[in-house]
């Protein structure tokens, strides 16, 4: 977690869903910044090659979480989260997993030091991919035929 000095809270530094040490829980009320949380990485001669966790599968914690650390609204985590809690809440066995940076592992075998000189259409600062000229304008077409609507197309917005 982070601390956002402006908004005056706690914010996610990667994503909510990381299930703290079981022997930290109760910092969540009292301590937040003190919990530590099951993640874990894999690492070759130094080289980050993937990375995971053990996720919340407690819909108490996870509700503490979004409501009274991150202090994200009940009704937004009832909209957003509201499925997840309750299928929790039936019991969810402890679950995670570990995500390999394949690109990492390719520049490790290559001899690069940067991901960049091994992948094919690298992205700049920006996240725009200079030789697709991506993410660029869709067609009106292509939204309806994936029934995505423009925030500023929805006249519910």
């Amino acid at each position: 977690m982070l601390w956002d000095e402006e908004e005056k809270r706690y914010l996610s530094a990667h994503h909510p869903f990381t299930a703290p040490v079981v022997e930290d829980e109760p910092l969540l009320a009292t301590d937040p910044a003190k919990v530590r949380g099951q993640h874990y990485d894999i690492v070759l001669n130094g080289v980050e090659l993937g990375g995971g966790s053990i996720r919340i599968h407690n819909p108490a914690v996870q509700k503490r979480v979004f409501e009274d650390i991150l202090k994200i609204p009940q009704d937004l985590v009832d909209s957003r989260f509201g499925y997840m809690l309750k299928a929790f809440s039936f019991g969810a066995p402890p679950h995670g997993g570990i995500a390999l940076g394949f690109d990492r592992v390719v520049a490790m075998l290559a001899g690069r030091s940067s991901i960049r000189d091994i992948l094919a259409f690298p992205k700049n600062q920006n996240g725009r991919d200079l030789m697709a000229d991506c993410p660029s304008p869709v067609a009106p077409k292509q939204l309806r035929d994936l029934r995505i609507r423009l925030v500023e197309d929805d006249p519910k917005a």
